[in-house]
């Protein structure tokens, strides 16, 4: 249990720190004026301001599926479509011939990369569980017995002649 409560401490602040990173990026790819963004890159601006969307979304998505655990499987993917971008920003920068500040989203990618291996093994793991959970109770159905279940019972389907004919008469004098 303490090496998951470490590997999940080590998830969120990667998670954390990628966020903060994206988003401050993305957002300053939205900020700046197309021409302005245009000198800085030698990729064509609105392909740039389209990577300044996709970087904010995907800090988005890195902690707002898992926070609120509604989709938690959109977590990794945001990762991974942040890997993506990032392995995009290494070789562009390395085409530019400048070799050391390639190392920076090289780094930012293995950091995205880490947290979206991490977060599907977590994922995993807890589908695998609750699969077979379910999976016991179809092959042991006395493991229900005692289980507190709730079951909302519908009243009958009436056909729509009788719905009809139940409002006219509710008009008739």
């Amino acid at each position: 249990m303490l090496r998951t409560k470490k590997t999940n401490v080590l998830l969120w602040t990667g998670q954390g720190l990628l966020a903060v990173i994206f988003l401050f990026a993305g957002g300053m790819k939205l900020a700046m004026p197309l021409a302005e963004l245009a000198k800085l890159s030698p990729l064509p601006a609105p392909f740039m301001e389209f990577i300044g969307v996709a970087e904010v979304l995907g800090a988005i998505g890195l902690v707002v599926p898992w926070l609120t655990r509604i989709q938690p499987g959109l977590t990794p993917l945001a990762a991974s479509g942040l890997v993506i971008i990032m392995i995009g920003a290494t070789v562009v920068t390395l085409a530019g011939g400048q070799v050391a500040p390639a190392l920076i989203p090289a780094v930012v990618g293995f950091l995205a990369a880490f947290v979206a291996d991490g977060r599907r093994q977590h994922a995993d793991s807890t589908h695998d569980r609750a699969t077979s959970d379910v999976e016991d109770d179809a092959r042991n159905p006395r493991r229900l017995v005692g289980r507190e279940t709730t079951c909302i019972a519908r009243p009958p389907a009436r056909s729509m002649s009788a719905r009809t004919s139940e409002s006219a008469a509710a008009f008739r004098p």
